[in-house]
């Protein structure tokens, strides 16, 4: 296969890849984002309906970030209720006080940038991987690791503005639904500036970490799995079922490594928040929440990430593949 043609697969798959699992599993990252967040909140009778402390409905955090002793009760009273409410629940007061257009808050911005997103992340790895098993050992864990690395950057670097705007749009809980892309964009840049599109991504490099995690044990478990098949110049049905079951198995470890890195995230990109860098949001989510308030949504983001990478890489590995085939293009290739 040609090099443009080379690029062009992994761009494809990639785009494809990530395109597929981001619609399917939309409503629950629009559950993860607010659990993670310190100030979206559930309606007040809904939170006293789970706790026997009554919570109103207050600013659970000053810009300035000082609060009364009252109300750091009631912060704590709200986020420890936050963290028991059960996802169910959540999708269901969302669809009551939003409709079901709540549960897709955001999907305008993931389409935009999932397909660019995941097709650089991609090409970046498949190409970052190629080069570096031409210097160092082939395909051992440095070689991925490096490749993961690149690419995270990379991908984090160019679409940051697409996810900030996205979480804006996720934390907004008006029950209109009005608040549309080009309003909210419009809305940032008016008041907090260009700037503002690259607040939290301190913490996307951190969670660099993660990918370098999921990718590692990927392509160890993908090795082994070729291993055992014999042959990779076929794919059979069964191949893309270990592809996904690799997929999801990397990515849940990856996951419960690296998580806080997400919680710090969505607390940079809040609006009007007092959370100001990576490590002083990591400081200030410890002390004020405990070592729960650090994976706050995980259960969520477990339920939507592994349905979600697995389709996303056995989509990436069919799509690969069915070029590959189609143009004769020999799988050490792409390996």
């Amino acid at each position: 296969m040609s090099g443009t043609n080379h690029i062009g697969v992994h761009l494809l798959a990639g785009g494809v890849g990530g395109t597929v699992g981001a619609i399917a599993t939309c409503p629950l990252e629009v559950v993860k984002t607010r659990l993670q967040s310190s100030v979206a909140q559930f309606h007040p009778a809904y939170i006293q309906s789970h706790t026997t402390t009554y919570v109103p409905n207050v600013q659970l955090y000053t810009t300035a970030g000082t609060v009364s002793a009252d109300t750091q009760l009631l912060q704590n009273s709200y986020h420890h209720t936050k963290s028991h409410v059960s996802l169910m629940k959540c999708l269901k007061h969302i669809v009551q006080t939003e409709g079901v257009n709540g549960l897709f808050k955001g999907l305008g911005p993931n389409l935009i940038g999932v397909a660019p997103s995941r097709a650089i992340y991609f090409f970046s790895y498949a190409n970052m991987k190629n080069y570096l098993n031409t210097v160092m050992n082939p395909e051992t864990p440095l070689v991925h690791i490096g490749s993961a690395v690149t690419a995270g950057f990379t991908a984090c670097t160019l679409t940051n503005p697409i996810w900030f705007v996205k979480t804006r749009l996720q934390l907004d809980s008006k029950k209109d639904n009005s608040l549309t892309c080009r309003q909210c964009v419009k809305n940032i840049y008016q008041t907090e500036g260009v700037k503002a599109f690259y607040r939290g991504i301190t913490a996307s490099y951190f969670g660099v970490t993660e990918t370098v995690i999921h990718f590692v044990i990927y392509e160890a478990l993908k090795a082994r799995m070729l291993e055992y098949n014999g042959s990779q110049d076929s794919r059979s049905a069964t191949d893309f079922l270990r592809f996904m079951a690799a997929g999801a198995i990397s990515k849940t470890c990856a996951t419960c490594v690296a998580y806080p890195h997400e919680v710090v995230r969505t607390r940079l990109r809040e609006e009007g928040s007092k959370y100001k860098s990576f490590f002083q949001t990591l400081v200030t989510v410890g002390k004020e929440e405990g070592f729960r308030g650090l994976y706050r949504g995980l259960g969520t983001q477990l339920i939507r990430q592994i349905p979600n990478t697995a389709l996303m890489m056995s989509t990436y590995e069919l799509v690969v593949h069915l070029f590959s085939n189609n143009d004769s293009y020999d799988d050490d290739d792409y390996e």
